[in-house]
């Protein structure tokens, strides 16, 4: 089986702010591993750190060692491009491309890696809508704008688009927090399924979604990993007083 995400080491810094500090943490393949804690603890940042975003930030930079099933990420001859073709995101607010249709904003990444073939362009896009549970929504309306779904909707299909040139790994920032609570159960169902596939780190402010999506949690606290965990064991038994303090309310 393969090994996942590993992170040694990890500090991240914008110019002279350093803001995640010496960070190790095991994201294993088969579970969803979700990160919590306050706003501006260094959650974004940790996950931008995986798949190489966190560079394209002017004066960013980052140290440590990050592992992709035993290969490094951050070695002098990796491309980061491949990085973030191998790892996908999915952001907070669902960003479709609005000029284009829901075939072509799932189709968008393969076409960027060269693939042309008309039937092999439909027969991906069809299986990542199906991954994503939208297929059955939109399988007669492909040719209409992606803008024109509803929130929930658009996220599944940031999430397809995502799939559709099948990484390893899928990160996920806040991906329900700007949706009402009909879509975020569609989308807690959808990570449930994924990580069947896929390694998928989710980072949420929402302490029952991480319960009830993850078998793993990581609680950062000013840029530092306080506690990581199976998550029934960080919400019921946390060993750091600060972890105990944030999951029961008292901070945060």
């Amino acid at each position: 089986m393969a090994d996942g995400i590993r992170v040694m080491a990890l500090s991240a810094w914008f110019g002279q702010n350093r803001v995640l500090r010496n960070v190790f943490a095991n994201m294993v393949p088969g579970a969803v591993t979700a990160i919590i804690g306050p706003s501006g603890c260094g959650k974004s940042t940790f996950i931008r750190c995986i798949n190489r975003m966190h560079e394209v930030v002017p004066l960013a930079r980052v140290d440590g060692r990050v592992l992709l099933n035993g290969e490094e990420l951050y070695g002098p001859t990796v491309d980061p491009v491949v990085v973030r073709r191998r790892i996908g995101m999915v952001f907070q607010k669902p960003i479709p491309f609005p000029t284009m249709s829901i075939f072509d904003n799932v189709a968008a990444g393969l076409r960027l890696t060269g693939v042309r073939d008309r039937g092999r362009l439909h027969e991906t896009v069809e299986r990542a809508l199906r991954q994503a549970a939208l297929w059955d929504e939109v399988k007669d309306e492909l040719a209409k704008s992606g803008a024109s779904l509803s929130g929930g909707q658009q996220q599944r299909l940031c999430i397809a688009r995502a799939l559709a040139v099948e990484p390893e790994v899928l990160l996920m920032d806040e991906p329900c927090s700007a949706l009402d609570p009909i879509a975020t159960a569609k989308i807690e169902e959808l990570i449930v399924e994924l990580k069947r596939a896929l390694t998928v780190v989710v980072v949420t402010h929402n302490m029952q979604q991480a319960a009830r999506v993850s078998e793993w949690t990581g609680f950062f606290l000013l840029g530092e990993l306080v506690e990581f965990g199976a998550t029934r064991d960080l919400f019921t038994h946390p060993r750091d007083k600060r972890t105990e303090d944030y999951v029961t309310g008292r901070f945060g």
